[in-house]
């Protein structure tokens, strides 16, 4: 039989319905505005799904950390290590050391890129992972799609071993409550190599959706998360032109446009008019999606975006939009504004809205 580890973070996630971003630290809060688990949902999903149960032999966590997704189910167990009635991250790092002790040829774990960076604290590339999604953030990637997708990778190293690295994050836990988006490369953890299984900038999902619902879905996003003292220029292409459309506005397709109070102050705007509406409403965020193909979200069909008006707007109010069919091909976002120096300050990690509530990381690169 295969020896497969599973260890469980059984608070992650729970800050999301309530509003947190991110439960690290804020248990007791999450707790008092109503959170409940979800990674019991998750993990249960996975289990019904995993069809080669009589070919795997699972090497568990104590209590709510493992042992208790599995004790119902038709696997064979043994629960290893302790835990006391609150876990915390040392237990997931010590559990999964002692699990490669005893000789675990993949590791199972539920939870978000908090509890990813626990388990490359304690194995490193030793062994391959899968990983199910189950936190308020997972920008790592490394995560399966959900569940089912996980169930699929499972039996893929059930069939054969081949595995990729994929890139484990670091999210300043502060920054991200506050809004703001400050990811690095924390290292790398090895995972079954089934792309399509798997997100990230590559991702693709089984699920079939139209490019129009696609869009649909972005547009109400950001409809809905307008703030009524922030001009909008709103980039060139149809995923942008969707939120005019949600708001029967109409919309230049090739141009940019400027919103205020959900109403349009500027049409098919030049680097002079963007200028001149900032000296009038400073605050401001740029809505831009990626060409296909190419990635460029600056320099390319929309060279009114200067690196005079990136360096006034700023990164951090850039917002990226994309249909997942857009972004699945492309390994990076690209930059190309004509300065060097704002080039090199956009470079980095950034939010791609691809759905309602649906985000993934992408690096910006030169």
């Amino acid at each position: 039989m295969r020896k497969f580890g599973l260890i469980v973070n059984p608070i992650a996630g729970m800050g999301g319905s309530v509003g947190l971003k991110g439960t690290d630290g804020l248990v007791e809060k999450a707790i008092e505005l109503g959170a409940e688990p979800i990674t019991p949902h998750r993990m249960k999903e996975l289990i019904r799904n995993i069809k080669s149960k009589e070919e795997i032999f699972f090497l568990v966590a104590p209590k709510n950390m493992g042992e208790q997704i599995v004790k119902d189910s038709d696997f064979q167990f043994k629960v290893v290590g302790e835990v006391s009635k609150k876990t915390s991250a040392e237990d997931t790092k010590r559990i999964a050391k002692l699990m490669i002790e005893k000789g675990i040829e993949l590791l199972i774990f539920c939870g978000g890129d908090g509890t990813a960076r626990d388990i490359y604290d304690a194995i490193d590339l030793k062994i391959p992972v899968i990983a199910i999604p189950s936190g308020v953030k997972m920008f790592s990637s490394l995560f399966a799609l959900n569940p089912r997708a996980a169930a699929k990778m499972i039996q893929s190293f059930v069939d054969h071993s081949e595995t990729v690295e994929k890139e484990v994050l670091d999210i300043d836990e502060d920054a991200f409550r506050e809004g703001k988006l400050d990811a690095k490369l924390y290292g790398y953890l090895r995972v079954p190599k089934v792309q399509n299984l798997i997100q990230g900038g590559k991702q693709t999902s089984k699920v079939s959706k139209s490019a129009t619902e696609n869009k649909e879905e972005i547009a109400q996003q950001i409809v809905e998360n307008m703030e009524d003292d922030v001009i909008y220029f709103l980039g060139p292409g149809t995923t942008v032109k969707a939120i005019t459309d949600r708001l029967e506005l109409p919309k230049t397709l090739l141009g940019i446009d400027a919103l205020f109070d959900k109403r349009i102050v500027g049409e098919d705007v030049n680097e002079e008019g963007i200028l001149k509406l900032l000296k009038k409403h400073p605050k401001a965020k740029i809505v831009v999606s990626p060409i296909g193909g190419q990635g460029f979200i600056f320099g390319r069909g929309n060279k009114q975006f200067t690196a005079e008006v990136i360096r006034k707007i700023g990164k951090e109010n850039i917002v990226v939009v994309s249909t997942e069919d857009k972004v699945k091909g492309l390994p990076c976002l690209r930059v190309d504004t004509g300065e060097l120096e704002v080039d090199n300050d956009l470079k980095g990690y950034i939010k791609v809205l691809v759905g309602y509530h649906e985000e993934l990381v992408m690096e910006i690169e030169c």
